[in-house]
């Protein structure tokens, strides 16, 4: 097993071969991470995971315990195995960028968008399409009966996780969402990490 750690404000990406475990770890907890996954397929990535398509292959907002993200293709890349959280996470609402801060009166501010480019790129790494809908783990954003969203303080505890098997050799990326203008997170910034459990990859 090896373990990223992921300061407040950042992200970091991993490698993982398929049937390989990913945990992303609410260290402190009350803190909303963005999952990004793409198939790994050279330094040059295009692949990745695709809310819209996960919605329509599961006919739920969020999967369930045993069920898969899909990528653009179609193509399962991860499958929610555990979760020690509330169980409340988001696929509905977009990476925060640099255009969501300079609209709330914060230019220059970190997002998720620029965090993944960066992590991509420490990774050696890059992907130049639109920045893809991120899994949104710890993310409150419920649907009311009128179609309406609110905008909820995350209630994950310290040491709460969510574990997904990656189906395909893949790159994960984790953001700990820098949003505090917002409030998503609880009590500010905190770091997140991931654990990956190699069984049998090859992938570091």
């Amino acid at each position: 097993m090896s373990r990223t750690e992921v300061p407040p404000g950042t992200a970091k990406a991993v490698r993982v071969a398929a049937g390989d475990l990913v945990r992303v770890i609410d260290v402190e907890g009350g803190q909303v991470g963005d999952v990004f996954a793409f198939a790994d397929s050279g330094p040059a990535l295009a692949e990745h995971h695709s809310a819209a398509h996960t919605r329509a292959a599961n006919d739920r907002l969020f999967p369930a315990l045993g069920e898969s993200f899909v990528t653009d293709r179609r193509r399962p890349i991860l499958t929610l195995v555990e979760d020690t959280s509330p169980g409340e996470h988001d696929m509905l609402i977009p990476a925060c960028d640099p255009a969501r801060y300079a609209a709330l009166g914060a230019p220059g501010h970190r997002s998720c968008a620029t965090n993944l480019r960066e992590a991509l790129s420490e990774t050696g790494l890059s992907f130049t399409g639109p920045t893809p809908q991120p899994i949104n783990v710890f993310m409150r954003i419920p649907v009311d009966a009128n179609g309406r969203l609110s905008w909820l303080t995350a209630t994950s505890r310290p040491g709460d996780a969510v574990t997904l098997r990656a189906e395909l050799d893949c790159v994960v990326v984790v953001s700990a969402c820098p949003q505090d203008l917002v409030g998503i997170s609880d009590a500010g910034l905190s770091p997140l990490a991931i654990e990956t459990v190699h069984n049998g990859g090859t992938r570091s």
